[in-house]
């Protein structure tokens, strides 16, 4: 079965730090890359976090270590009417606009503006509320499962169907940011598959685009991956994040390998229909041969081209009597 073309998310997140700007750029980029969607994130940050609460360590090295989660994510915070004029921007540079939300007003912003479908993030599948509030919007779904355990990926799932989404696609995630090699699991999402009979992609959080790559030859449908405008800049994300170019090489290989996996179907490709002749043997004459002779193993040696007897038939054409005169590396016929 040929694989369905893969449908390619460039996470800007909050990459753009704060800035409508930035966020602009960055859905340049996106189209510049080839990907499919550009995504944000919708949030309030007053819905979203405590102000008791502590950074995650990634943070707190790529960021002011002094600040608080609040207060760092405050800073990242784009208004409602930017995002509606962000998607605007999307519609004219004919990309598709998506973005996560992290409460429920944001639920109803993102669903006032006609978001096509709901990306759940990982930190999201424990809360049930906004389970229900996306789900009953009817809309398909895309949800990351880092963190999870299986039963809790189920258990969502059952919550999403009772209460009326769409279709749902699972990605394999892992939230730790940069997610080291070893931590992957590329196989937990052949797993996912398989327990829970839907389409799965993968999220990643690696450096560079290895895993990614790999996770669309083992069949992943989604594949989604931040990306920013420069590494180097002040920002939770940024350094577990693609450049503009290194998006658009993962984008490039990733049509690649689409190509390259096909249709599953063991036989010769038209490209190499040609090479056969080329390639393959024949049953050739060893020496120079007189009509009425017999032909025997002596008299007879393998060799290109293969537009002859097959070396499949050797058994067949010895013992035979030689049909006409033959000379040296001629081709044998019956």
């Amino acid at each position: 079965m040929e694989q369905k073309r893969v449908f390619i998310i460039a996470e800007a997140g909050d990459n753009h730090n704060g800035s409508y700007e930035n966020a602009l750029k960055l859905v340049d980029k996106a189209v510049e890359a080839g990907a499919d969607c550009v995504k944000f994130q919708t949030f309030i940050t007053e819905n979203v976090i405590s102000k008791f609460a502590e950074k995650a360590e990634y943070q707190k090295e790529n960021t002011n270590a002094e600040e608080t989660q609040f207060e760092m994510v405050k800073k990242l915070e784009l208004s409602f009417d930017e995002f509606r004029k962000i998607k605007e921007y999307c519609d004219e540079k004919k990309i598709l606009f998506l973005s996560t939300p992290f409460d429920l007003d944001s639920i109803e912003f993102l669903q006032s503006i006609d978001i096509p479908f709901w990306k759940i993030p990982s930190g999201e599948i424990t809360n049930l509320p906004y389970l229900i509030k996306i789900a009953k919007t009817g809309k398909d779904v895309i949800m990351s499962t880092g963190m999870c355990q299986m039963e809790e990926i189920k258990e969502t799932l059952e919550i999403l169907k009772e209460n009326g989404a769409g279709k749902v696609t699972l990605l394999h995630c892992n939230t730790e940011y940069p997610t080291p090699f070893c931590d992957v699991n590329l196989n937990a999402m052949k797993t996912i598959k398989e327990e829970c009979h839907l389409e799965v992609g993968y999220s990643d959080h690696t450096i560079g685009i290895e895993v990614p790559i790999a996770a669309v030859a083992m069949g992943a449908c989604v594949i989604e991956k931040h990306f920013t405008l420069d590494k180097n800049m002040e920002g939770p994300d940024h350094k577990a994040s693609l450049e503009p170019e290194e998006l658009k090489e993962m984008v490039t290989v990733i049509r690649n390998i689409e190509r390259a996996m096909g249709n599953g179907k063991k036989c010769p490709s038209e490209s190499e229909q040609k090479n056969i002749i080329i390639a393959r043997k024949s049953i050739v004459a060893n020496c120079d041969i007189k009509k009425g002779e017999i032909l025997t193993e002596d008299k007879l040696y393998i060799k290109r081209p293969g537009n002859g007897i097959s070396p499949m038939k050797w058994y067949e054409v010895i013992g035979k009597e030689a049909v006409k005169d033959f000379k040296k590396d001629e081709l044998i016929v019956l």
